[in-house]
């Protein structure tokens, strides 16, 4: 299913051409995004080069997969023989020159803009003619990001939701320079990895951490001003709202150096208050009080249950 936020493009000349097609996936970065992406794409038949600078990150996405898939294994939602033929379809590498030979290359690095322009300046010499590229941005410039490689025309947003083996959204965001053939090559991807797809205009944050990642730095409002407790304000949302996670432990779960990224990309293109980060989330993520990732966010992950900070 496809879903788009407004009408379809009048036809052009483009929209006749041939859709690329996408043989051999390539990830950078094997984070929590990355390692989720690989996932998807391996389990789907399709061989992926997954690369980043940390052998160490390289090993531990190996596991997490593996763990992963023994879930979906014992779920019965896949055999332990697609497991083990999806596994053997990742190879490893340190080397950005190992992503030369892909069709299709996702970025998922961390949420800094410097750190993304960096590494398409890297890569794409390497590169075929005809590879395309996307990034795994929550909230940064298509646009932007695009006209730092050789190639804007076969640049787009591909936004996987958390965790990517799980959610079922895949947003997609078309510079202002991607042409159809890209587009309808990675909608394509997409719903061969079994996603539905969501159409959103390159615009800070897109549409759904434009909505969701506001109403995270509220309830930080709502605790920094005393409004109510870390544990009144998710049994609020949960029970009030039917919300499946509270703001302040969903905000743990993403990460609230990503949170507070989101927000200043909101507050800085945007040039509205309404989106200034709030202090006490700054605080936080200063302290490197980051959430579930670091053991300690608006909850302490060190002790079962975990308990509020605040």
């Amino acid at each position: 299913m496809n879903i788009d936020v407004k009408a379809a493009p009048a036809a052009t000349p483009e929209m006749g051409a041939a859709v690329p097609t996408i043989a051999k996936v390539g990830v950078i970065g094997a984070g929590q995004m990355g390692n989720g992406i690989a996932h998807v794409c391996a389990l789907a038949g399709l061989p992926v080069a997954m690369m980043d600078v940390k052998p160490e990150a390289l090993d531990k996405a190996i596991g997490v997969m593996g763990r992963n898939m023994d879930r979906q294994v014992s779920k019965g939602t896949i055999s332990a023989a697609d497991k083990d033929q999806a596994l053997a379809r990742i190879t490893r590498s340190t080397d950005m020159a190992a992503l030369a030979d892909c069709d299709f290359i996702v970025e998922a690095a961390t949420e800094k803009e410097a750190i993304k322009h960096a590494i398409f300046k890297q890569l794409c010499p390497l590169l075929k003619p005809h590879t395309m590229l996307a990034s795994n941005t929550s909230s940064i410039s298509i646009t932007r990001l695009g006209a730092g490689t050789d190639r804007p025309e076969k640049f787009i947003g591909m936004h996987f939701m958390n965790p990517v083996p799980v959610m079922k959204l895949v947003e997609l965001i078309r510079g202002i320079a991607t042409d159809e053939p890209t587009f309808q090559a990675v909608r394509g991807l997409a719903e061969k990895l079994g996603k539905t797809t969501a159409v959103s205009e390159d615009f800070p944050a897109f549409i759904v951490n434009r909505v969701l990642v506001p109403m995270i730095n509220e309830a930080v409002y709502a605790l920094h001003e005393g409004v109510g407790s870390v544990t009144a304000i998710d049994t609020a949302m949960k029970l009030g709202a039917n919300h499946p996670m509270g703001p302040l432990e969903l905000a743990d779960f993403i990460g609230l150096d990503t949170c507070y990224s989101i927000m200043q990309v909101l507050h800085e293109g945007m040039s509205d208050t309404k989106y200034r980060p709030c202090p006490l989330l700054a605080k936080y993520v200063e302290a490197g009080w980051l959430g579930r990732k670091s053991g300690r966010g608006f909850y302490d992950y060190q002790q079962t249950p975990p308990r509020p900070t605040r």
